[in-house]
């Protein structure tokens, strides 16, 4: 039963379901970091999910539907920025706001459009020449063969981190977040790093929507993410703000869920609502311990005015 458990199959279904996590979470990363909190990422995700997923269906074009996805998630994140940073609403509660649109949104726009249930062909798996056929611990079966939106995902961690701590924009989104009047001072237009921030957070939610519409999924359905949005703000604070730390998150998160999955489908007797939280009770039991050490950007969720002290 162990082996089953352990297979590389496991693991390299955990690579996949970690995607839309990291797409998700990276891009609130960037928006936290500057100092807004967006509890609409689920939303932008549904909508993000959905014209993905349209665009496909009516187009048969993967490249047109990734697009589509990322323009609804920039829309969707200037949306956010607006009431956020520049009518300075309460941001906890107008990111509940953004998410129940989204939810609802997508809800009318798949029973007007769509209606039935239906599939595309979405992103087939690209196996690395050479790699793919390592059998060593089964690497080449959880690394080196995944579709196209996985391994961007993973990219993404190095190029955050990157951006973050080596570019002077992540030095600005840094000081934004940290002391934005100080960085006003030193010539920073913060309300522009948030923005543009906060519309980064909505493509990469977007597109994280999309990779469980036509790449993971390949189907679309109401309510498609089931709050995978909230757990992406979740393991931003696991993450510490981190790209690393999100990382890490993210895999423990998708590595319990694919062996909860794997349990489901060798059929071992333990009951099926067990199975199915038990990837969320380990995320609650990780924030809890990782909250003893959280040092959270000093200025998040509250609103810029210049001039104050």
């Amino acid at each position: 039963m162990i082996e089953q458990l352990l297979a590389p199959s496991v693991f390299a279904a955990a690579m996949r379901l970690a995607t839309p996590y990291l797409f998700a979470s990276l891009g609130e990363m960037f928006g936290q970091r500057s100092g807004v909190l967006n509890l609409g990422v689920d939303g932008t995700m549904l909508m993000g999910a959905f014209f993905g997923f349209y665009t496909v269906m009516i187009t048969e074009s993967l490249l047109l539907g990734v697009l589509a996805a990322l323009i609804t998630g920039l829309i969707m994140g200037l949306v956010t920025a607006f009431i956020s940073v520049t009518l300075k609403a309460e941001q906890g509660i107008s990111g509940i706001g953004i998410y129940l649109f989204g939810l609802g949104m997508s809800e009318l726009l798949y029973q007007r459009l769509i209606g039935t249930p239906k599939s595309v062909s979405g992103f087939s798996n690209i196996y690395i020449p050479g790699l793919s056929d390592i059998e060593f611990l089964g690497i080449g079966e959880i690394f080196f063969r995944h579709n196209l939106l996985v391994y961007v995902a993973f990219a993404l961690v190095p190029v955050s981190a990157f951006i973050l701590n080596r570019t002077p924009f992540g030095l600005m989104i840094r000081a934004a977040g940290q002391n934005p009047q100080a960085a006003d001072a030193m010539g920073v237009n913060v309300t522009r790093v948030r923005y543009i921030t906060v519309m980064i957070g909505g493509m990469m939610a977007g597109l994280a929507g999309a990779s469980l519409s036509i790449a993971l999924l390949k189907v679309f359905q109401q309510n498609l993410t089931s709050g995978l949005g909230f757990i992406a703000v979740a393991l931003v604070y696991f993450g510490r703000w981190r790209p690393l730390g999100i990382l890490i998150g993210a895999m423990l998160f998708s590595v319990v869920q694919a062996i909860q999955l794997q349990i489901s489908a060798i059929g071992i007797d333990i009951p099926s609502e067990f199975a199915v939280m038990l990837p969320y009770v380990i995320t609650i039991i990780a924030l809890v311990f990782a909250s003893k050490r959280m040092e959270k950007p000093t200025a998040l969720t509250k609103p810029f005015e210049r001039g104050e002290s």
